[in-house]
This record gives structure tokens, sequence and C-alpha cells, in this order.
């Protein structure tokens, strides 16, 4: 199990990838594409952290990890296809 100091430092990096996500839109020298880009990596970086400790993942066997990263596949397909369809 994890401790206080790890669960305090992903915390707070978290906060920072969030604020990161806000600071992007603003700053002159990113253009939306590359500010859009930028938060979409961020968002992928923050989901995986919060599924690794906070939801404990990272202390479950592989088998669990796997079956959680197929899923997540499938949404993906899922949403994909969905996009196709009501166009």
């Amino acid at each position: 199990m994890s401790s206080v100091r790890t669960y305090t430092i992903i915390y707070v990096l978290l906060l920072v990838l969030g604020t990161a996500k806000f600071v992007f839109f603003e700053l002159p020298w990113f253009s939306y594409d590359v500010a859009m880009a930028a938060t979409i990596v961020l968002a992928v970086i923050k989901s995986l952290l919060i599924a690794g400790w906070y939801q404990h993942l990272v202390d479950e066997p592989r088998s669990i990890t796997y079956v959680m990263i197929i899923s997540v596949f499938m949404v993906f397909l899922l949403t994909i296809a969905a996009g196709f369809s009501i166009q």
C-alpha cells in the first residue's frame, strides 16, 4: 500500500497538470491545436495516475490491469463507432 507521502505527491502532480492544461490555452505562443493536443496528453497522464494509485491498480495482479486496459480500449472503439454513426 502506498504511503501518505506518495498520495500527496500524486495529488500535487495532478494539481500541477490541471493548471498546465489551463495555461496552455492562455499563453500566446501555443496555438489552439498544440494546446488541445497537450491537453489530451495531460488528460491521459492524469487518468493513468488516478487509476494507478487512487484506484489501487498498482497493487493489483497484472491480469486485472490487463482487463482494465482492454476495457478502456473497447470504450475507445465504441466512441469512435458512435462518432461515425452520428455523421
